[in-house]
């Protein structure tokens, strides 16, 4: 067992399983396995207003199914605020911290129109506001980032390069209502947990630079990132979790079986010539050094 090479599925718990989720579930459980590595499971459930009660237990139950198992206890991130807070602590205690009650809107209006599909850059409206002037409302907690550049290497994608202060902006890691952001809650369990790989979708581009200046600014080694290709239906759409007929569970009430599932997942994502039914097992043993395929792939979600 190869003990340096961890990786980790982290679903919320707001629903059931998707295929979107399972597509990410099996490139992250192969890159492990095929390297004789660690398998993890995170429950993100910081959003507690956002989680549905069982669907902790019906997305365990959905990866068993699949034959995507997971080494330890998974994680629970409403069971970690210490980690949290100490972690903010240790960034407000390098001066990096400061409140912001800026609305949406607010940010919105001062921020440099973004090209489609791009975010909102924060202005810095509250970085250097008087510490005396009242709060407009609850504020969120922001770090300041320096006008530094960010370089990676996506394992898929290729290589990035951003600018903290021009691509980035401060972005928040509290909110106001108290709940820490996913930006400063995944970073600290990537840690914790001694992540040496995170294998995500490619809709989280926008979050690595923040995650791996993050990590480096609080005394951690960044793990390497694969992001891989959305999955697609047949008329381009993404699928999501409220898309119809595309969970796992229906599937699996579809009497679909799993290895019929895990084959087109695996040949979607370049893992196998062919959507031939396979076992998740076998897949990682044909997978000893095979990259995630970079081309985007359609999944048809009609059955």
């Amino acid at each position: 067992m190869n003990l340096s090479v961890r990786t980790r599925f982290a679903p919320s718990p707001t629903g059931d399983l998707h295929l979107g989720g399972a597509w990410t579930a099996l490139a992250s459980w192969v890159v492990a396995r095929r390297q004789g590595g660690l398998s993890l499971l995170r429950f993100e459930d910081l959003d507690a207003a956002r989680c549905v009660p069982g669907s902790r237990e019906r997305l365990e139950d959905d990866l068993s199914w699949l034959g995507l198992d997971w080494d330890g206890t998974p994680v629970v991130q409403s069971e970690r605020g210490a980690l949290y807070d100490e972690a903010l602590a240790r960034l407000a205690g390098l001066g990096l911290v400061y409140p912001c009650d800026c609305s949406r809107a607010e940010i919105a209006r001062a921020a440099s129109a973004p090209h489609e599909g791009e975010e909102a850059i924060y202005g810095g409206l509250c970085r250097d506001r008087d510490p005396t002037r009242p709060m407009k409302r609850p504020p969120a907690l922001r770090v300041r980032v320096p006008d530094d550049v960010v370089s990676y290497d996506d394992e898929a994608l290729g290589p990035f390069a951003h600018n903290l202060a021009r691509e980035v902006g401060d972005f928040v890691v509290r909110r106001g209502d108290g709940v820490y952001a996913y930006q400063l809650a995944v970073v600290v369990d990537d840690a914790a947990m001694a992540i040496s790989h995170v294998v995500r979708g490619a809709d989280l581009v926008a979050s690595t630079p923040r995650q791996i200046w993050l990590a480096r600014i609080l005394g951690a080694a960044p793990p390497r990132y694969t992001h891989v290709p959305l999955v697609v239906a047949p008329d381009g759409t993404r699928l999501e979790k409220r898309t119809p007929g595309v969970t796992i569970r229906a599937l699996r009430a579809a009497d679909l079986p799993a290895t019929t599932v895990i084959g087109a997942l695996a040949h979607g994502l370049g893992l196998r010539p062919t959507a031939a039914p396979s076992t998740a097992v076998e897949v990682a043993e044909a997978t000893a050094t095979g990259p995630i395929d970079r081309k985007s792939t359609r999944l048809n979600s009609s059955h």
